[in-house]
């Protein structure tokens, strides 16, 4: 085709045209390289499986001692001078991987989703294999970095997911109560605020909003920001929401209220009036039943559970450090 064919082919063919077409090439392109990396990691997992349940089954069978890894790292670098991860430290890793996670089914369905780094940080820092799996299961469902995996675990995720005191079991259908239940933690953590013990509400307020992505990673993965201070109009007054979320995967909206004292009854009142007017206001048909979260410096349990027996709206009570 000669420049002058072209020309006219340009002519014909839109800006627009062109932009969609080259961002959809673009897109294409992107994918089939995350594809390409998820496979080849894929492999990679699988490989490390079998090589060190292949160490294991001789150390145990043969009795080799913990020396011949050494050697096996030698040999095996000798063998392939341009592959990387086979060191005496790497060898180990794999082999504690063979011997903690015996299923590979397991390897296949679901381990296989992590890089080998996720894995070996997993190892590294816990020994029960329930906890690790939850750990699994949160960084593949999350998309956690291998720094934010190491943060979650040091922030002990596993012991907090899933405690808050709530109403959700009376208040809500399955499942959408076993799924909310499960997004809430107690207590939640805001090591990273600036503010003393002596703070009130809207200072956390305003330190949550100037470290939102810390915040909106402790809260975990579906809430999407709304606003703070968010206005309601009820009979002719205005009253204001602390902060209001929409959680993607429940489908409603989350009520917030921060509080820097030990829960009182009255705030359940206060949190059933502020989720009855986001139902009627805000809350489109398709939508579920609004929750409530009272964030407390600290609570007595029995009060919570009396303050919430009879409630009707679902309300959550967990506590802040």
């Amino acid at each position: 085709m000669t420049e002058k064919s072209l020309a006219k082919v340009d002519e014909k063919l839109s800006l627009a045209e062109y932009g969609e077409f080259l961002n959809n090439l673009k897109l294409e392109i992107r994918q089939s390289q995350i594809r390409a990396a998820m496979s080849v990691n894929a492999e990679v997992i699988f490989l490390y499986w079998e090589i060190g349940k292949s160490i294991l089954q001789q150390q145990t069978n043969s009795g080799w001692g913990a020396k011949v890894i050494d050697r096996l790292a030698r040999d095996l670098r000798n063998e392939f001078p341009g592959v990387k991860g086979f060191s005496t430290r790497n060898l180990k890793y794999m082999r504690s991987f063979a011997e903690n996670w015996q299923d590979f089914e397991f390897v296949q369905q679901v381990l296989h989703k992590l890089p080998w780094g996720h894995i070996c940080i997993l190892q590294d820092k816990l020994s029960d294999n329930t906890e690790r799996e939850f750990y699994v299961r949160q960084t593949i469902e999350n998309g956690w970095s291998r720094n934010i995996l190491a943060l979650q675990i040091a922030g002990k995720l596993y012991e907090r997911q899933g405690k808050a005191q709530t109403n959700f079991e009376r208040t809500l259908p399955k499942p959408q109560s076993d799924l909310a239940n499960d997004l809430l933690k107690d207590p939640y953590n805001f090591d990273f605020l600036t503010i003393g013990l002596e703070a009130h509400e809207r200072d956390l307020e305003s330190n949550l909003l100037l470290h939102v992505k810390k915040f909106m990673l402790e809260l975990g993965l579906g809430f999407a920001f709304v606003g703070s201070q968010y206005q309601i109009e009820v009979g002719g007054q205005d009253f204001f929401i602390d902060l209001l979320f929409y959680h993607l995967k429940l489908r409603c909206f989350v009520v917030i209220d921060l509080k820097t004292v030990e829960f009182k009854p009255e705030y359940a009142g206060k949190m059933n009036f502020y989720l009855s007017a986001t139902d009627d206001l805000l809350r489109h048909e398709t939508d579920s039943p609004s929750i409530g979260l009272i964030l407390c410096r600290t609570k007595n349990k029995i009060v919570v559970e009396y303050a919430l027996r009879d409630t009707a709206k679902p309300i959550g009570v967990p506590n802040t450090n």
